[in-house]
């Protein structure tokens, strides 16, 4: 990551290098305290059955207008609700549904596996590997150099087309997320081959049926060419959403020294994470994403008590002096396609 300012550097510097302590354990009880942890099976329960109308009315659409162009302008609002359904599959992964490890599991094969063709247990082990290390450039996967990099050092082990694309990457990044539907789908037949036999038949017979619920749909609804371009659409305006709530949540923010991290858990989470402000729009739009330290601090709280918790860990990283990076949702953008592009800088000098 290059240099901040000397404005910035010094705190960030102290941040760093103070002893980690107990510095999570007042902010933990504080939030205990307060019922901050507690499940709202209620507002899930009905988020899940809005979002299931949603998709119904979507679906049903597609069936009753049949194949005409109108079929086409579906495609956007099943993206959006597409990206509802992800939402509500991640919060299972993290337990902040419910508690019980085989309920939270199947509401996120039917939201992960059977709605949107995404391996639940790929994105689980992915992503929970991503909230033990965030940033950590040897242990994070969301760091791992493949299309894009991160580090200087990525960026010079780079040769022919990769090398091309790092030196543009920053501009390449959101033409990018448009692939990041079908990438998912990918990612998760793959990782088939890696579950036991019998979690590995439940997950692919979901994602079979999710592949041919979805191609049966298009395919007697509207003419070959059609149903093609409805799934292109679809798919791509899927990956943009994802891409859009994701990309703000780390991009340019401090990476742990992979040869010795001394930071404790607050703040190896704070000093990763940078939060988007907003109202409700914004939290609708980022799935609650946009409260990112406090979910990488919590990672079980539910998503509508997030924004409570977002004062009591300013306050706390006030008094130990830690950095609270939030910004608005524009310059959130701004912030993590600056880092790409410098990153991509000595390539294209």
């Amino acid at each position: 990551m290059p240099e901040p300012t000397t404005a910035v550097a010094e705190p960030l510097r102290k941040a760093r290098d103070a002893p980690a302590g107990s510095e999570f354990a007042p902010l933990l009880r504080t939030v205990k305290e307060q019922g901050l942890l507690e499940r709202r099976l209620g507002w899930y329960a009905l988020g899940i059955a809005v979002n299931a109308l949603a998709l119904t009315g979507v679906v049903t659409g597609v069936v009753l207008v049949g194949d005409t162009s109108w079929s086409l302008l579906l495609a956007p609002l099943l993206a959006v609700f597409s990206a509802r359904t992800a939402f509500i599959g991640h919060d299972a992964g993290h337990y902040q549904i419910t508690g019980d490890r085989r309920a939270a599991r199947a509401i996120g094969l039917i939201h992960g596996n059977l709605l949107l063709g995404m391996s639940y247990a790929w994105w689980n082990d992915k992503h929970n590997r991503h909230h033990a290390n965030p940033n950590h450039i040897d242990k994070d996967p969301d760091v791992v150099a493949d299309v894009l990099v991160f580090t200087g050092t990525q960026a010079r082990d780079r040769s022919g087309f990769r090398r091309w694309l790092t030196r543009n990457q920053a501009w390449l990044f959101f033409p990018l997320t448009l692939l990041e539907g079908v990438a998912l789908k990918a990612h998760g037949f793959r990782y088939l081959r890696r579950q036991p036999a019998g979690r590995a038949a439940v997950e692919g017979a979901l994602l079979a049926l999710h592949v041919a619920g979805y191609a049966a749909l298009l395919l007697t609804s509207l003419s070959p060419g059609r149903a093609l371009a409805f799934a292109a659409l679809h798919q791509a305006l899927f990956g943009l959403h994802l891409g859009m709530a994701f990309a703000p949540n780390h991009k340019g923010m401090e990476m742990p020294d992979p040869d010795g991290d001394r930071w404790g858990h607050l703040r190896r989470q704070v000093l990763t994470s940078r939060n988007v402000r907003g109202g409700l729009l914004t939290d609708w739009f980022l799935g609650g994403l946009n409260y990112q330290i406090e979910h990488h601090l919590f990672p079980s709280m539910p998503r509508p008590h997030l924004h409570l918790a977002r004062p009591l860990v300013r306050a706390r990283c006030q008094e130990l002096g830690i950095p609270y990076a939030e910004t608005g949702l524009v310059d959130s953008y701004r912030q993590a396609l600056r880092h790409l592009h410098e990153v991509g800088e000595p390539l294209r000098t």
